[in-house]
């Protein structure tokens, strides 16, 4: 890890939950910066994936999951038929749009899970073959894996950006404080 996560006050599990799962958010946020549109969409290495493209895939799933823990509909909820798009910008959608939408989503996320009356508290898990049949997770659970896609994602990340421009973390860290 190339970045420190502030330790939590005494006794806030939900404070260190959502730091964790903000510093995810920001190794993948760092790893479009200062790059055009046609690079954060480019793909350079074997793998599909471009550095807009999951950008777009984890605030979607963010806001998937968020929905899922209100149980209410997600708006953007996707089908067989455009389950692609969710991995590549579409129409007007810019790499500076979707960081927007998905930090309205991150103060969604964090605004519900200091509201919920307890980690404890469940909510159903929909139909699907790698789900169980009738299961349900607790908000804890839902910060824990948050942490896990993010940090996958971010991995992920930082192999494109580094394929594109040569780039790591500790020189992406370093253009993120200079402000550029």
């Amino acid at each position: 890890m190339v970045t420190h996560v502030p330790a939590e006050a005494h006794g806030d599990e939900r404070g260190a939950l959502l730091a964790f799962v903000e510093a995810q958010r920001g190794a993948v946020r760092r790893a479009v910066l200062g790059l055009t549109e046609e690079q954060a969409a480019s793909r350079p290495s074997a793998s599909e994936l471009s550095l807009s493209g999951l950008l777009k895939h984890v605030a979607e799933v963010e806001l998937n999951w968020l929905r899922m823990a209100q149980q209410k509909p997600n708006e953007l909820k996707r089908t067989e038929a455009d389950w692609g798009d969710g991995f590549r910008l579409t129409g007007d959608e810019t790499t500076a749009s979707t960081l927007a939408f998905w930090g309205g989503v991150a103060r969604e996320t964090e605004e519900f899970l200091r509201s919920v009356p307890s980690l404890d508290d469940t909510f159903p898990l929909p139909p699907a073959p790698w789900f169980p049949e009738d299961g349900r997770v607790s908000m804890r659970w839902m910060a824990l894996h948050l942490i896990e896609e993010l940090a996958r994602h971010a991995g992920h990340a930082d192999i494109i950006r580094e394929s594109l421009d040569g780039k790591d973390s500790f020189e992406l860290i370093a253009l993120e404080r200079s402000g550029a």
